[in-house]
């Protein structure tokens, strides 16, 4: 199956001032983050921001909001961005999930796992998902894939939402992001 612009929505877990630090490789892992945060937006695909505890972790990075200025936020105490209705209405009725964030064995996993177990499709942006260290983040993208979830890159994603290179934003994505050096 492919993602289907009109089906999917992103879902950026917890990508927080005071968190991102923390995680392996944080700088690079931002940079992918924000690619995708950009991607996504330019094309047209709607976008949630989860907060885990913001009063701890700080709020969203404020350039990834820029990115995505229509995007929703909501914040969570549950790991789950799924649990306790932390997920808004109309997010329920998507019937695929492309998720990036952090951490790949906490939030991201326990949201995907109920994301699956609700019988969506899920895509875990494999190369936009981080941990504290590279072991959990490898155990944790495991787990979401032996539990039904799709791993796939940044670029998977782009194409496949774009399905053509006839698709009116297919010369602005290739100009913005398919050329040169990716993060």
């Amino acid at each position: 199956m492919l993602m289907e612009s009109g089906k999917a929505g992103l879902l950026v877990i917890d990508v927080q001032s005071k968190l991102i630090p923390a995680m392996a490789e944080s700088a690079a892992l931002s940079a992918r983050i924000h690619w995708l945060v950009e991607a996504c937006h330019t094309l047209e695909t709607p976008i949630l921001f989860t907060e885990q505890y913001p009063r701890g972790l700080g709020h969203t990075e404020p350039s990834l909001l820029g990115l995505a200025p229509n995007a929703e936020v909501v914040e969570k105490t549950h790991f789950s961005a799924v649990a306790a209705q932390c997920l808004p209405t109309a997010w329920q009725e998507y019937e695929q999930f492309i998720v990036c964030g952090m951490e790949a064995h906490v939030c991201v996993l326990q949201s995907v796992l109920e994301l699956v177990g609700a019988g969506k499709q899920v895509f875990v942006v494999a190369d936009a998902v981080g941990s504290r260290t590279e072991q959990n983040r490898e155990l944790g993208l495991a787990r979401m894939q032996a539990a039904g979830a799709h791993l796939v890159s940044r670029e998977m994603v782009v194409f496949e939402l774009l399905h053509h290179a006839g698709h009116e934003h297919f010369k602005t994505i290739s100009k913005r992001f398919l050329t040169g050096e990716q993060p």
